[in-house]
C-alpha cells in the first residue's frame, strides 16, 4: 500500500512540475524561435516550477510524507535543490549559445527590467542552495539560517513569476496569465499556511515543561505535558518539530525524536544531546516553560512494519527513538525477539545504559555494546558496525528480521550496505536520518 502511495505522490510532483510546461503549448501558441530558443524556454518554465514545488515539499503534509518518512522528503528537497539551481542556470546559459549577444542583459543599465529580475532570481536562488550547504561551515546560526532561506526563496520565485510575465512569450494569452496567477497564489498559500496558519493552531495547543532530567553522554530528556488540551498520539519512533520558550511564528522550532512510549500518558519525552548552540541550553530550560509541538511526523516506527521479530542498529543519540519502539514493546508486553546493536565511543558515557538493563528484564531482548574506546579489561564489541560484526551476532533467521538503523549518517550508510551484502532485503531495512536541516 504504501508502493503505490508513494508511485501516487511521484506522480503527482511530476505533474506539478512539468503541467505548466505541456499547457503553454496547448494553442494558440507564438510563432516558433527554433529548437534552441524553444529548449531554452522550456527549460525556464519547468525551473520555475521546480522552485515552487519545493514549497511544498516542505510543508510537512503528513498525506503526503507518510510513504516515504519525512526525513526522506527533506532530503529529496536538499538535493532536488541542487539539480534545481542546476536547470535554472541551463535556461540562461543555452540562450547566450543560441544568442551571444543577450550577455548584454547582464548588465541592468542595458537589460529591461524583466530581464534583470530573471537574472536576480537566479543569483537568490544559487545564493539559497549555497548557503544552505555550507551553513555549518560558515558558522551561520539554526535561527539565521531560517530567515535567510525563507526570505531567499520568496524572492526567488518571486522574481521568476515577475520574469515570466514581463517577457510575455507563451503567456500573452488571458488564460495562461491567469493560470500562472492562480500557480503563484497557491504557492503563496502554501507559504501562508506553513508560516501563519499552522503556527497559529500550534499557538492553540500550547504545552509545558514537565522535567529535565540528565543522562549519560551529554543527554538531556525533555519531558512535556500538553495544557489545556488532550496532547498528541504518535506511533514509537516518530519525531516531533519542538520549539521551547518562543512563540510558534518565531521559526525556532527543531526536530527531535520521542524517546517515550505512545502507550503511555504520563508525559512527552525527547532525550536530546548537546550537539550545537540550542541543544546545549536543553538542561537549562525551567519547569513551566511554554512548548510547542508540531507532530507527529516520521515512518520509522515498528508500528509499520509488522514482522516475527527486530533488529534494531543504533549509533550515539541515534539511540532515542529507537528506545521509544523497545519502550512500547514493552508496555505491551509484547514476546517477540529483538537485539539491539548500540555503537557509543565509552561506556561510562552510553546513553540510556540502566534504562536498557532495566527493559531486558522485560523483553526478550540481546544487548550488543559496540565501543568505540572500550575500558581496559573490555571484553566485548568494539571498534565500528561493520559486516563481520553483524554477522557475528544477528540471528540465523535474520531475513526473517525488519531492521531499524539510527545515528551519524557514515553509519546508516556502512550498515545499510552489510546489511544487503548479509541477505537482508532492502524493503526490510528502515533508517532515520538526522540530519534534515
Amino acid at each position: 500500500m504504501n508502493a503505490l502511495r508513494g508511485a501516487w505522490w511521484l506522480a503527482v510532483y511530476l505533474g506539478l512540475v512539468l503541467g505548466p510546461l505541456f499547457a503553454m503549448l496547448v494553442a494558440p501558441t507564438p510563432p516558433g524561435l527554433g529548437f534552441g530558443w524553444e529548449f531554452a524556454i522550456a527549460i525556464g518554465f519547468a525551473a520555475t516550477t521546480m522552485m515552487g514545488v519545493q514549497f511544498v515539499l516542505t510543508a510537512r503534509f503528513r498525506r503526503a510524507t507518510a510513504p516515504y518518512g519525512i526525513d526522506i522528503v527533506y532530503y529529496f528537497h536538499r538535493y532536488l535543490a541542487v539539480v534545481t539551481v542546476g536547470v535554472i542556470l541551463a535556461h540562461p546559459v543555452v540562450l547566450w549559445v543560441v544568442e551571444p549577444a543577450l550577455l548584454r542583459m547582464l548588465d541592468p543599465g542595458h537589460a529591461p527590467w524583466y530581464q534583470t529580475a530573471g537574472i536576480a532570481s537566479v543569483v537568490a536562488v544559487a545564493l539559497l542552495v549555497l548557503i544552505s550547504l555550507g551553513r555549518k561551515r560558515l558558522g551561520i546560526s539554526y535561527e539565521v539560517w531560517r530567515w535567510s532561506h525563507g526570505l531567499l526563496a520568496v524572492a526567488g520565485i518571486g522574481l521568476a513569476v515577475a520574469h515570466i510575465y514581463g517577457v510575455g512569450y507563451y503567456v500573452a494569452v488571458p488564460w495562461k496569465r491567469s493560470m500562472w496567477m492562480v500557480i503563484g497564489a497557491s504557492w503563496v498559500g502554501v507559504l501562508g499556511y506553513v508560516r501563519v496558519v499552522k503556527p497559529w493552531r500550534l499557538l492553540r495547543r500550547p504545552y509545558r515543561v514537565a522535567e529535565v532530567r540528565p543522562e549519560r553522554g551529554d543527554a538531556w530528556t525533555l519531558v512535556v505535558e500538553p495544557v489545556g488540551h488532550s496532547g498528541l498520539r504518535f506511533q514509537a519512533g516518530q519525531f516531533a518539530w519542538v520549539t521551547i520558550g518562543r512563540s510558534p511564528f518565531a521559526m525556532s522550532e527543531h526536530p527531535f525524536s520521542f524517546s517515550s512510549s505512545p502507550d503511555r500518558r504520563d508525559g512527552l519525552a525527547f532525550t536530546i544531546k548537546e550537539l550545537g548552540d540550542f541543544t546545549r541550553t536543553i538542561g537549562r530550560v525551567p519547569q513551566e516553560e511554554r512548548v510547542y509541538l508540531d507532530g507527529p511526523h516520521g515512518a520509522f516506527t515498528v508500528d509499520r512494519h509488522p514482522a516475527p521479530g527486530y533488529g534494531f542498529i543504533a549509533g550515539g543519540i541515534g539511540i532515542a527513538p529507537i528506545m521509544s519502539m523497545l519502550r512500547a514493546l514493552a508496555d505491551r508486553a509484547d514476546p517477540r525477539p529483538l537485539i539491539l546493536i548500540y555503537a557509543y565511543r565509552r561506556w561510562e558515557r552510553l546513553t540510556f545504559r540502566e534504562a536498557i538493563e532495566e527493559l531486558q528484564s522485560r523483553l526478550t531482548l540481546t544487548v550488543i555494546p559496540v565501543l568505540l574506546e572500550p575500558p581496559e579489561g573490555w571484553r566485548g564489541e568494539r571498534g565500528l558496525v561493520d559486516e563481520a560484526l553483524l554477522d557475528r551476532h544477528l540471528p540465523t533467521q535474520r531475513t526473517r528480521l525488519e531492521y531499524f538503523v539510527c545515528g551519524p549518517v557514515p553509519m546508516i550508510e556502512v550498515v545499510e550496505r552489510a546489511l544487503y551484502q548479509l541477505g537482508i532485503p532492502l524493503g526490510q531495512v528502515h533508517s532515520e536520518l538526522f540530519d534534515l536541516v
